[in-house]
């Protein structure tokens, strides 16, 4: 569908980790009015990320009204949202949070999420899950059974556990639901899953319905609002990584690559989500991609722009493993922090910026080794979408580390795209997500890996090497660290 054929627009809602992001797009999939509201996380406690959720809903409302006061409000025709994933928000039945919401990086449940994971074995797992997964901090059951056991009578007074989407989703229409796919490990093909939400009394009661995330919940000012879905799955959708051996990398506030095959094959440390129409989408997200430059930026004194123009003249030789709050995929280890490896009195600021881009890289192709093994074949170029992808030596960076091509989209915001398709299909405008990602997903730039990309391996085998060599390490500062909090 071309954008000459029709003035319909598609607003897309991206309750992201630092912002909400609101874009209108046409619908062939151009931008056309973007604004965002940036918000804090609080950090007041090691390991702890918090936020307020009225800060997701205040910069919904105040996006939607800069975006709609730009285009004529007759044009806008559906509004899908989508929002991080594995943030938690405790409220009553008249939506009011009854604490600030759990963000997903945080830490504070690890001991309750092992003690939950230990209770299935891998064949276990493999039944109920369909891969050997691990039940970590972010783990809804984990932050349930954390609230029910030091908030006892704020946990008596929670009608609905909700992610950020679903909570801005159900201020906007009055219907509470959420979708399969962002209910992250106790949902399966046909539903919750019946051991997994049993893991904490009451747990199942406190759950939204469950629908399609093309499903039409309401209408705001005439226009139909989807459920939508979570970030990395809507970037699925928004970078057309929706047939058979395409695959994605999204560099948000954590790195997220997917990749989509025909079949599951068993493979530890990422998600195998519900299959859609015959399709299996693997996906695992690291702990932290952009995070990692916005904590070098912090620490270095160096704007966002001027890592990137600093890391353009570093020299390789320093690898960074950028485990700054534990790592999620493939790892799953709340414990394990970041290190740089290599540093002599030689090396400067620049190497040091470039060794984090690097290190991100890295992460991504530790996460992609696992994510092919699912699929059951080598994905033969990744997608690069995300705020990461507005810079071209990232982009460049990825394609080297991971030894393949790597396309730079039209669309950075492929999750705020994704969304917005999937109201746009709700709403009757395209037939299904598939063909909306086929008539709207374009290639901007196609980065190739250097003739001597290959050079980097050894670097990448010691960032690999690097995790088991210092495990004991990082466990015993951990119980150090743990020791020395405040009681």
């Amino acid at each position: 569908m071309s954008d000459a054929a029709t003035d319909d627009l598609m607003l897309g809602i991206d309750v992201g980790t630092t912002a909400v992001k609101v874009v209108a797009f046409t619908v062939g999939g151009r931008p056309v009015a973007a604004h965002t509201t940036p918000y804090p996380i609080d950090r007041r406690r090691p390991g702890w990320a918090e936020q307020d959720p009225l800060d997701w809903w205040n910069g919904c409302t105040a996006g939607m009204r800069a975006v709609l006061s730009t285009v004529p409000a007759r044009s806008m025709r559906a509004i899908g949202l989508t929002s991080q994933v594995n943030t938690h928000v405790f409220t009553d039945d008249s939506l009011r949070p009854l604490a600030p919401a759990i963000v997903w990086q945080d830490q504070r449940c690890a001991e309750i999420a092992g003690e939950l994971d230990a209770r299935f074995t891998d064949e276990d797992k493999i039944r109920i899950w369909g891969s050997p997964v691990t039940l970590d901090a972010s783990f809804v059951g984990a932050r349930a059974a954390w609230f029910a056991r030091t908030h006892p009578s704020l946990w008596a007074r929670t009608r609905w556990v909700l992610g950020p989407k679903d909570f801005v989703a159900a201020k906007l229409t009055g219907r509470v639901a959420t979708d399969l796919l962002a209910a992250v490990r106790v949902a399966g093909p046909n539903g919750y899953l019946p051991e997994a939400v049993a893991l904490v009394d009451g747990l199942a009661d406190r759950l939204p319905e469950i629908l399609e995330p093309e499903t039409l919940l309401g209408r705001v000012d005439g226009t139909e609002v989807a459920v939508g879905t979570m970030d990395a799955y809507s970037a699925v959708f928004g970078t057309r990584t929706t047939e058979p051996g395409r695959g994605m990398i999204c560099c948000g506030t954590s790195l997220v690559v997917a990749g989509a095959a025909e079949s599951a094959h068993p493979a530890g440390g990422i998600v195998s989500f519900p299959p859609r129409r015959g399709l299996h989408v693997h996906a695992g997200p690291t702990q932290a991609g952009g995070d990692a430059v916005r904590w070098w930026s912090q620490v270095s004194g160096l704007s966002l722009a001027e890592v990137f123009e600093s890391a353009a003249e570093g020299s390789p030789g320093v690898v960074f493993t950028p485990y700054l709050s534990g790592e999620r995929a493939p790892l799953w280890d709340a414990d394990v922090r970041a290190s740089f490896l290599g540093l002599s009195s030689a090396t400067s600021t620049a190497d040091l910026s470039l060794a984090v881009l690097r290190g991100v890289a890295m992460s991504g192709r530790h996460v992609l080794e696992a994510v092919e093994t699912a699929c059951g074949y080598p994905l033969p170029r990744m997608t690069f979408s995300g705020g990461g992808a507005r810079s071209p030596l990232w982009a460049q960076i990825h394609a080297d580390i991971l030894e393949r091509p790597v396309e730079r989209l039209r669309v950075h915001d492929s999750a705020a795209l994704g969304a917005a398709l999937l109201g746009a299909v709700g709403a009757g405008i395209y037939p299904d997500i598939e063909s909306a990602a086929a008539a709207t997903v374009e290639v901007e730039q196609t980065h190739l890996p250097a003739p001597d990309a290959d050079r980097l391996r050894p670097l990448y085998e010691i960032y690999r090497s690097a995790y088991s060599a210092l495990h004991d390490l990082h466990t015993s500062l951990a119980a150090w660290r743990r020791s020395a909090e405040p009681r």
